[in-house]
């Protein structure tokens, strides 16, 4: 009887250092996991706080970047220039960048250079005048199935 109440006993402190383990890895994985996620959310903190605004109507001026680079193109300053003219005909609309890129690599890299070009022309838009307030961008997007490679790496600009 003794024997049995000693396996019994044996078995259950195993069984309890199992759960203790257990419940310390739930919670130490829960605040690395939480750790990690707010690290790498502070940079983005202020594009989620704007609400997501849909596009309306054809894009006025749209950008073509080479691969892998946010630098603007040659033509940025004549797309720079229609998007001040539009804005300037009816101040009470807004300014909505949009960046794309294609399925081709990793999608976080490719989300951060279509991010980084969108950044360089709402810098240029600024800097030739439109309130950074006018200026609203979108999330990347991803550009499927074309066959153009330059269309995947484009940002679109409309005033609406």
């Amino acid at each position: 009887m003794q024997e049995d109440d000693d396996n019994q006993n044996l078995v259950l402190g195993i069984l309890f250092g199992i759960i203790a383990l257990v419940i310390g890895l739930v919670i130490g994985l829960t605040v690395y996991v939480t750790g990690q996620t707010n690290t790498k959310a502070a940079p983005v903190a202020a594009m989620a706080e704007v609400p997501e605004i849909a596009e309306v109507g054809e894009a006025l001026a749209k950008l073509y970047f080479d691969s892998g680079k946010a630098d603007l193109p040659a033509n940025a300053a004549d797309e720079v220039a229609k998007v001040v003219a539009k804005l300037q005909e009816d101040p009470s609309k807004i300014v909505l960048i949009s960046g794309y890129h294609d399925e081709t690599g990793g999608a976080a890299v490719n989300a951060e250079v279509a991010k980084a070009r969108a950044v360089a022309l709402k810098d240029a838009l600024i800097a030739a005048g439109v309130p950074a307030d006018k200026v609203a961008m979108r999330k990347p997007a991803v550009t499927l199935g074309g066959t153009d490679a330059a269309e995947a790496r484009r940002v679109e600009v409309r005033v609406q």
